[in-house]
């Protein structure tokens, strides 16, 4: 559209330079420029004598022109926090992060236990973004913040319009639960959702960016509606990440070709470890000590074949995967597209459906809720099919059905510094009984019974800033990783001999014999010689009468380890989840309130401070 003078107040050469102007604005710049007009004209006014309108709507004092500009030249301000383990709420909130700033926010990004809660009733709009870790918990860095929302000091929220982003896995009995609880915790506050809450299962990419488009909008609508305010917008995000400037990424991953596939356990061991070392070449991927890498497996071909022969399928009938319509063959579907090992409520629901037998509706009433949870333990797909037949399902129900194949994620063991395109994973078999059939884990089994070295793997880089070495290289480093757990630290430690750095390092390793499972022995061993392993205590649990674990070495050298807290050391725990993370912090606990000679509660506030001061990190799974 052209402004003409002849119908406007304009002068040609005024005209001329707006019909220039506005065709390079974007929507966010034509909003700002409509409240700096208001303001323009409000600063006007009073420097002719009227009353000038302020930004919170009331009459005052006339301010000279040139000092209303400053006020209004960022309409809101964002503020993006976050806080967790596997990065992809951050890389999400990076999204909505660059979706207010073309709307004209300004963006502050911080971690959530670094928020001042104080602020938190100043916010016009608040986004929580947050994922759940373990059993329903809220990740490590997002736990101050939790716990500061549903004490007795969280302020109401009346002024504030907010909305959740949750993220989970539907296989887990706690889905989505921190961000469920945020929600409702808001909500009782006082807080105005202005966008529903979105649960993300693990493929969450086209739910997120869903709700990411309804909350921008939203902003949108409700700045326009007030365009005097100068309100502030909140983004607290429960997780860790960054984009790569690489065109790969979860979407588009990157085709790795296998370089070397070893078992690192020795001859006699009741464990399989495989070292996979991958090549990076002309993708443009790089990472730093503490990232993961997500690697897209493949289904046991025998357990697809079996699926298709209990429907009488033919695995060559196509279906349409994908949201760009592709089309792939029943067989290639279920081995790299569709999760057929773990069965999940949702899917369990969706099912009745499909089934005629009507013990399966019974079977997913709510007053079954623990005989479903029972059920779905240690089953898959085709215990489903078997234990509720008859079946009406087609080929082309699976899509509706299935949930995508999820990425499995690994810590990096290698320091990219070390080895230039490439990067190396530590990966332990998963095999067992249950249910009378042998069971393994997708990936694991995937790639010590079927990868050969040339062949291709599907994968991308996670970042992981919340699980990083020190910046400070004489920092000393308390590294606990038994089995599979030290994969990150082998990372960390090649990247200092790399780098020459000379701060001490501690390693506790554990695992269950000395002779077959001390992986990576000659690294620690040759680390150790050239200085850049300042001590290493191991615990083999099963060489011994009396089992011992890493939680008792560390108990067992209590006074130095202390010690090394009061040097400021960082403490990093890599591993189980379940049971070792649990060990390892009493332990951690113990070890402060003894040797400091302090209660359990100082104990307890001293750790506290260590997370806060980024001293003490966990990946733990």
């Amino acid at each position: 559209m052209q402004l003409k003078v002849t119908n406007s107040p304009f002068t040609e050469e005024q005209a001329e330079l707006i019909n220039r102007l506005l065709p390079t604005l974007t929507e966010a710049q034509i909003q700002w420029l409509g409240g700096y007009l208001t303001f323009y004209r409000a600063g006007s006014a009073a420097v002719q004598g009227e009353a000038p309108v302020h930004a919170n709507n009331t009459v005052g004092a006339a301010p000279q022109v040139l000092t209303l500009v400053p006020e209004i030249q960022t309409p809101c301000e964002a503020t993006i926090l976050y806080g967790s383990q596997t990065g992809n709420a951050q890389r999400l909130a990076g999204r909505l992060s660059d979706k207010l700033k073309e709307q004209g926010f300004a963006v502050t990004l911080s971690a959530m236990n670094q928020y001042k809660t104080n602020n938190l009733k100043k916010a016009s709009y608040l986004f929580l973004l947050a994922s759940t870790h373990g059993e329903g918990d809220p990740p490590d860095n997002a736990l101050t913040f939790y716990e500061f929302l549903f004490s007795k000091r969280a302020p109401k929220l009346g002024d504030v319009k907010y909305s959740v982003l949750a993220l989970g896995d539907t296989s887990y009995e706690f889905f989505c639960k921190t961000g469920q609880d945020f929600d409702k915790r808001l909500e009782e506050l006082g807080a105005q959702r202005i966008a529903a809450r979105i649960d993300c299962d693990v493929d969450f990419e086209e739910s997120a960016a869903s709700w990411i488009a309804s909350v921008t909008d939203a902003v949108s609508a409700s700045a326009q509606a007030a365009p005097a305010s100068s309100g502030s917008v909140a983004v607290l995000t429960a997780s860790a990440s960054s984009e790569d400037s690489s065109e790969y990424s979860r979407s588009n991953p990157f085709h790795a070709e296998v370089l070397d596939n070893l078992n690192l356990n020795g001859r006699g061991s009741d464990r399989e470890t495989r070292h996979l070392e991958l090549s990076l070449e002309g993708s443009g991927l790089t990472y730093a000590p503490g990232d993961c890498v997500g690697v897209y497996p493949q289904n046991d071909p025998s357990l697809v074949e079996e699926i298709i022969d209990e429907l009488k399928w033919n695995s060559e009938a196509l279906l349409a995967v994908g949201k760009s319509g592709e089309t792939s063959s029943l067989k290639d579907a279920l081995l790299h597209h569709y999760e057929i090992t773990v069965l999940t409520k949702p899917l369990m629901e969706k099912a009745v459906a499909f089934s005629g037998n009507s013990n399966l509706a019974d079977l997913v009433k709510p007053e079954n809720k623990q005989d479903l949870k029972e059920y779905m333990n240690g089953r898959d797909l085709l215990d489903l099919l078997r234990d509720f037949a008859p079946w009406s399902l087609t080929v082309g129900d699976i899509p509706a059905l299935l949930r995508k194949l999820p990425p499995r994620l690994y810590s990096i063991a290698s320091s990219y510094n070390a080895h230039p395109d490439e990067v190396h994973l530590t990966i332990r078999k998963v095999q067992y009984e249950a249910h009378g059939r042998e069971r393994g884990g997708v990936c694991s089994v995937h790639a010590s019974e079927r990868l050969q070295s040339g062949d291709k793997l599907p994968i991308f880089i996670q970042k992981n800033p919340n699980f990083k070495p020190p910046v400070n290289p004489d920092t000393p480093v308390i590294m606990i990783g038994p089995g599979t757990g030290v994969a990150p630290f082998r990372a960390f430690l090649e990247e200092r001999e790399e780098l020459g750095v000379e701060g001490k390092s501690w390693l506790f390793y554990g695992d269950r014999h000395f002779v077959t499972d001390f992986l990576y022995q000659t690294d620690w061993q040759r680390m150790l010689k050239a200085g850049v392993l300042t001590n290493l205590d191991v615990a083999f649990s099963r060489d011994t009468e009396e089992k011992v674990y890493v939680q008792h070495r560390m108990l067992e050298n209590a006074s130095e380890l202390y010690q090394w807290l009061q040097e400021g050391a960082h403490v990093y725990i890599c591993g189980d989840e379940k049971h070792m993370a649990h060990d390892v912090h009493k332990a951690l606990l113990t070890i402060i309130e003894q040797q400091g000679a302090k209660s359990p509660e100082e104990a307890a506030a001293y750790v506290a401070e260590l997370q806060e001061q980024g001293r003490y990190q966990r990946d733990v799974y």
